[in-house]
Parts: structure tokens; C-alpha cells; sequence
């Protein structure tokens, strides 16, 4: 059982599990506190340095994200120092950032940090769109290097598509030898446009989606291409799927889907050749029927065979739940313990 750290923060005795970071320890008493490179789906490194706090006896200002909570800590998170340290680190991060495309995220932080931005001239642009592929978009002008693409990629993804590497101005994210994502191992799952907190990476438009016209709704449900059971979000307008992300509640994939499932579930539902209803084979044609007629059909057409005469190869596209349902039909129903599975194929 673990054993439990107390602590005071900002005159607040708080009391965490050990192994706690100040910055989980803080949040769970409600208190806000900037971040920028901290992602939950990452380990903290503190390398923005906009979640410092003023701990008693300690003569810097560590980062919360980064610094285990230790039991006796006298925690201050918004002294003099803490905001104008917290100011002058987001001045630098932004000093480049052209104002006019601030994101939600990053206006969040201007506003929660207490920053006040000097109106200037708007800013040359630095680096040209890069190719990103079919789905997303590769756009460096807007980037605060904050790493989050850079180690998601790594640490998540295990695929280093991306990195850090020496440009003309410093430290820049990109390729290796500025190679296309293609060569460089892209999974192009996008997990890397997910966590990005500018818009040096986002999502293409899709042409089809600008036909539907009405409100959205969000609905979460599985991901229809495999059996994993990935949970998606998905915006829904006029009945039409218009863009989809992997859920970060879903509890097979904590916020992560491969390209089919990010970028191609639209496509397949609303694709013009999908089928929707049954077919069953009429004079060397096809006609549609219900569902009570189609397995009818089905059975009877099995009735005819012995169990010698029928072997089932299951489908890696179905749940285990389903394919184990699949193997007792065979096994009890069919009489048959000729059974295979595609993915040993």
C-alpha cells in the first residue's frame, strides 16, 4: 500500500499518495497553474518552465511538473517572483510568435500568466510549409519548440519520425536530414497534431466534410476497422461524420488510434460502395432483405453440408469476445473443429 506525503500548498494542507508530483498535487486542490511542454500523455521534463513554484527552503524555482512531492513541503505557486518568472519565460517562448494566430491554448496562457504583449509588426516568416503527408499539415512558422510532437513521436509512438535538430536559428523540429515523413517512419497517426499546442501541425480540411451543413455533435464509440476496440470522438454534422480523434479516456488506447482509425473512418462509413443491408443472391442478381431473412438464408444453406464438408477462418476485425463466440458456433453449432484464424494465416 502506498504511503501518503502531507503538504502545504498556498496555506493548504493537501495530502497525496507518494510518487505524487507538486504539479498533480496541486491541481488536485483546484488551484491553476500554467503549462506548455507538461502533456498528460508524457513524461515531465520541465522544460518550459512555466509551472515553477516557491518551495520553502529551496533557493530556486523548480518545476511542479517534474519535482515529486515530499512529505513537509510548504508550497507558494503565485508569489511575486513565481509570476514574474512565469512572464518573462513566456515572453521568450512567444517573442517570435506571430500574435495574430495565437491559439486558444496559448491565449489561455497569456491570460492565466498575466502577460501583456506589446503590439509589434507582424513577423517574417522563418521557415516554409513543409509536406506533411495526406491528412495533416506541417507549418514550423508557428512553432514555440516546446517538444511535445518531438517526444510523443518517441516516447508514445516509439517511431522518432520527428526531432530535434540544428537549423539556420537554432534548435528546430523536423526530420532527420530533413528527409519527407515518408522515409523518416512516419505512422502518420497524428498523435504528434494532437498534443500540439500551435499551428505548426494541424488537420487538412476534408473537401467532403464542407458539404454538410447544421450544428455538430460530439459522439464517442469504437473504431469499426479492428478488433482492438480503440474509442474515438467523433464530430457529427447533418448525420455525416466530419472529423474524428482518438478518445484520451478510451481505455484501450488512452488517446491514441493508427492513420485508419484518425483519418479514414469517414471515408469508409459514407463510402458509396459500402453495404448497408443485407443482399441475398436472386436470379443471378441481388436483392435487398431484412436481417431475419438473410440468416435465414444462412442457416439453411449451412444445413446442407456435414460437418467434414465446413471449416471457419475467424477475423482479426472482430473482438475477442466475438471471435470466441465465432469458435463455440463452429465447434457446437456446426459440429466442426476446423477452425482457423486470418492473423495466423
Amino acid at each position: 500500500m502506498n504511503r501518503s506525503v502531507k503538504l502545504l500548498i498556498d496555506g493548504q494542507e493537501v495530502k497525496v499518495a507518494e510518487g505524487t508530483t507538486v504539479l498533480e498535487a496541486i491541481r488536485k486542490q483546484g488551484i491553476a497553474i500554467p503549462t506548455l511542454c507538461y502533456h498528460p500523455y508524457l513524461k515531465p521534463v520541465g522544460s518550459c518552465r512555466l509551472c515553477v513554484v516557491d518551495i520553502e527552503g529551496d533557493r530556486g524555482l523548480p518545476a511542479s511538473c517534474s519535482t515529486p512531492a515530499e512529505d513537509g513541503m510548504v508550497i507558494r505557486t503565485r508569489t511575486p517572483r513565481v509570476q514574474e518568472y512565469r512572464q518573462e519565460m513566456l515572453r521568450l517562448i512567444l517573442q517570435d510568435y506571430p500574435q495574430d494566430a495565437l491559439t486558444l491554448e496559448l491565449r489561455q496562457l497569456v491570460q492565466q500568466v498575466g502577460l501583456e504583449l506589446p503590439s509589434r509588426p507582424p513577423v517574417e516568416r522563418s521557415r516554409p510549409k513543409l509536406p506533411g503527408g495526406p491528412f495533416f499539415e506541417r507549418d514550423y512558422h508557428y512553432c514555440i519548440r516546446c517538444g511535445r510532437c518531438v517526444r510523443v513521436c518517441q516516447e508514445v509512438r516509439g517511431a522518432q519520425a520527428i526531432v530535434f535538430r540544428e537549423g539556420k536559428n537554432g534548435m528546430e523540429v523536423g526530420t532527420a536530414f530533413d528527409r519527407p515523413l515518408e522515409d523518416a517512419g512516419c505512422q502518420f497517426c497524428a498523435a504528434c497534431v494532437d498534443v500540439c499546442p500551435t499551428t505548426a501541425l494541424y488537420d487538412r480540411t476534408d473537401p467532403e466534410a464542407t458539404k454538410y451543413q447544421g450544428p455538430t455533435k460530439e459522439v464517442a464509440s469504437i473504431c469499426p476497422y479492428c478488433g482492438v476496440g480503440c474509442r474515438l470522438i467523433f464530430r457529427v454534422r447533418d448525420n455525416h461524420i466530419v472529423r474524428q480523434w482518438a478518445d484520451p479516456e478510451g481505455p484501450a488506447n488512452r488517446g491514441q488510434a493508427c492513420v485508419k482509425g484518425r483519418f479514414g473512418i469517414a471515408g469508409f462509413v459514407h463510402h458509396s460502395d459500402r453495404l448497408t443491408h443485407p443482399l441475398v443472391k436472386n436470379n443471378g442478381g441481388w436483392t435487398a432483405v431484412g436481417w431475419d431473412q438473410a440468416l435465414d438464408t444462412v442457416a439453411q444453406a449451412f444445413s446442407r453440408y456435414k460437418p467434414e464438408e465446413v471449416a471457419v477462418i475467424a477475423s482479426a476485425k472482430c473482438t475477442n469476445e466475438d471471435n470466441y463466440i465465432f469458435q463455440k458456433f463452429a465447434r457446437a453449432v456446426l459440429q466442426t473443429n476446423s477452425i482457423d484464424h486470418c492473423a495466423r494465416l
